[in-house]
């Protein structure tokens, strides 16, 4: 049986990833192209779909000369059907969803108390 595979951006939490680690799960680092972290988030297709990616606003949100925007992000995940979970704080998801208005069903706002019972859930 193949495992399934939990991308993750630089600076997600390692207790999180140890965590998923010890439930069965692999954790493969992504690249948002800038930080150079991992397997670039658009070279990501069926051959090597992701089950979940995990991360932070700031990993996928881009300056306007950046190659990478946050809508290849987007479009990866809806493409490929992966949820995409970004660790932010409750109190500030209706900012999140004003800076990024456009995001598609499969990306999640994440509080930080919900960063391993939430992601256990999808990959159950």
């Amino acid at each position: 049986m193949t495992r399934k595979k939990v991308g993750y951006f630089e600076g997600t939490d390692s207790t999180l990833l140890t965590n998923l680690v010890l439930d069965g799960y692999d954790t493969v680092p992504v690249s948002n192209g800038s930080d150079k972290h991992g397997l670039g988030i658009t070279r990501i297709n069926h051959q090597n779909r992701h089950d979940l990616l995990v991360g932070y606003l700031h990993k996928v949100t881009a300056q306007e000369e950046d190659e990478l925007q946050v809508q290849d992000v987007f479009h990866i995940c809806r493409t490929y059907d992966i949820p995409l979970l970004l660790e932010i704080p409750t109190q500030l998801h209706e900012h999140a969803r004003a800076l990024i208005p456009d995001a598609p069903s499969v990306v999640e706002f994440l509080d930080p108390a919900d960063t391993l019972a939430r992601p256990r859930e999808i990959l159950a």
